[in-house]
């Protein structure tokens, strides 16, 4: 053997799409200017799950909030007349949010001139989040949209 070669070990590593989404998050927001506005989850909140948004229209809110079983912190934004829910990081793998929702990983509002008001949190819950399927759900019935897992899969 030629001790002045390096032999190379070449190591494979299956990714599976929850990693790939999170490597190109990382990726994405390196490479993206410092945000302008992030939420703020209200102190003596614990964020076990990472933090992430989603902003539906402002005349979408309190018709969200009646139809869900729980809700955490909730922020409006006057300026967008937008408001903004906190749900887990990574609430939008597998989830094709219809529009005009908009999903903000980060829990990162752009272009925002203020911070968005706390307008709801959860009473004596110590996590900030809305459970994202019973959102998503509510949002797709509001908007009259079919989720993803129920249409016709096509070839």
């Amino acid at each position: 053997m030629d001790r002045g070669r390096v032999s190379a070990v070449t190591v494979r590593r299956l990714l599976d799409l929850d990693t790939l989404v999170r490597l190109e998050r990382r990726r994405a927001f390196a490479a993206s200017p410092p945000p302008s506005t992030r939420l703020a989850v209200p102190d003596g909140m614990s964020q076990p799950l990472g933090c992430d948004a989603v902003s539906v229209p402002s005349r979408f809110g309190p018709r969200l909030m009646a139809r869900l079983p729980r809700v955490g912190c909730v922020y409006e934004d006057v300026d967008a007349a937008r408001w903004w829910w906190i749900v887990p990081a990574d609430s939008d793998v597998a989830l094709e949010w219809p529009s005009p929702a908009y999903y903000a990983a980060g829990a990162v509002v752009p272009g925002a001139r203020r911070a968005p008001s706390l307008i709801h949190s959860p009473s004596g819950g110590d996590v900030p989040y809305t459970p994202p399927i019973p959102l998503y759900l509510a949002w797709c019935r509001a908007t009259g949209t079919t989720p993803a897992w129920s249409r016709a899969v096509r070839a």
